[in-house]
């Protein structure tokens, strides 16, 4: 049985679109037909080859999942799975129940590449950017281990605990974007506008006027002179920063600069250190052999040098070294976790240990985060308020000047 992508006229004359499971391109449209539906067009779905970005019309490997969907996705199987249905029509009970048709069409590919004998982990090999190679090296462990029941409800509460991070986190930055974006957009008002028009009466009066006063109508002359000339620039240089992240070199050496920066620095090694120990501990609790769940492990770190670090490290264990001492050769994973890895080595619980690990960084990063974003607002408002006091002083300064000579 194959998936055929169809477009199909209903009874009111609306073009209807989706994915219909059928043993032929004829017995499709058999089945539209039923349905009441007039098809237009009906098309295999392939993914034997990834069309180029931007290629339009047909369903391709290229589409994904957002992490909500997947996570959704995941619990949603997990649990018809656990209640003992088998892949086949726990995916076909997903299908029915989404609403999303980019979403339902995944589903149903995966579903027949199922039901043609292919294993769940290769029906989600076809679209590997929407299940990436953690997700599908999970799943091909559970199932070659006979524990996918299990295995899909770790990955469950994985995805939904990274999607759940992933939101507190946008959450948390929304309000403080938000207070600066309004602080700069005053700011710039008062220099560029409100200034300008309360100054020019004292030049007027060809008054003399104070140093911080002429400071800021040159800095404001200055703006309002080359504005367009500032835009450019800023997107010129970011344009070129990110031209230059895509060299290797370049990429390295900011990626270990900002490891060794005060506050950001602590934030990313815990991020990476945190995601690499529940990746890796979500594969050994799986079965997946030690090196192949290194492997994954480090392609899910964001940071350049902490995923050398990592690859090193494989190379080590690969040789018979310790993971724990491998890991500390590299200085650049928390102490805290290289000494939990350690004693799961030790006593035999290394799955056990590694899980502890992503859960202590865990909480150390959720720690540092709110303590940032609680020092960020009082930080701003004084700063704005500093510079708001500077425009102000600015301003006041000629009046005082000014009363002092009438009286």
């Amino acid at each position: 049985m194959a998936a055929f992508e169809y477009s199909a006229l209903d009874a009111r004359g609306k073009t209807r679109k989706g994915v219909i499971e059928s043993d032929s391109a004829r017995g499709a449209r058999g089945l539209l037909r039923e349905q009441g539906l007039s098809p237009l067009t009906i098309a295999a779905v392939s993914n034997d080859a990834a069309p180029p970005p931007g290629a339009g019309g047909r369903f391709s490997r290229w589409q994904g999942l957002s992490p909500t969907e997947l996570a959704l996705f995941t619990r949603q199987i997990s649990t018809l799975i656990a209640a003992g249905l088998p892949i086949d029509a726990a995916l076909a009970g997903i299908i029915r129940q989404t609403e999303q048709p980019r979403v339902r069409r995944i589903i149903t590919t995966v579903r027949s590449r199922v039901v043609e004998g292919q294993s769940f982990a290769q029906g989600l090999s076809a679209f590997p950017r929407a299940f990436s190679d953690l997700y599908r090296a999970t799943v091909a462990a559970g199932e070659e281990s006979g524990h996918l029941e299990a295995v899909l409800e770790r990955l469950a509460d994985y995805t939904e605990a990274r999607q759940a991070t992933t939101q507190k986190v946008q959450m948390a930055l929304f309000y403080p974007a938000l207070l600066t974006l309004m602080a700069v957009a005053v700011v710039v008002g008062l220099v560029t506008y409100v200034v300008p028009q309360v100054v020019q009466v004292f030049v007027q009066m060809k008054q003399t006027l104070p140093p911080l006063t002429r400071g800021l109508m040159a800095t404001s002359a200055f703006i309002r002179a080359q504005w367009v000339w500032l835009i450019l620039g800023m997107v010129a240089a970011g344009v070129g920063f990110a031209w230059a992240l895509k060299k290797p070199g370049f990429a390295l050496w900011w990626a270990t600069l900002q490891l060794k920066l005060p506050v950001i620095g602590p934030l990313i090694r815990g991020f990476n250190a945190a995601r690499f120990a529940r990746t890796l501990s979500i594969l050994s609790a799986a079965g997946v052999p030690m090196l192949k769940a290194l492997t994954i492990s480090g392609e899910v770190v964001a940071s350049e040098p902490m995923r050398r670090a990592i690859l090193a490290a494989t190379d080590r264990v690969r040789e018979g070294a310790p993971l724990a001492r491998s890991l500390e050769q590299s200085r650049r994973f928390p102490p805290m976790m290289v000494q939990l890895i350690a004693a799961g080595e030790q006593s035999g619980a290394l799955g056990n240990m590694l899980e502890r690990a992503a859960a202590q960084q865990e909480r150390e990063l959720d720690t540092l985060i709110n303590a940032l974003l609680g020092l960020f607002e009082p930080i701003l408002i004084l700063v704005m308020g500093t510079v708001v006091l500077i425009i102000v002083l600015a301003i006041l300064i000629p009046i005082f000047d000014l009363n002092q000579m009438v009286h």
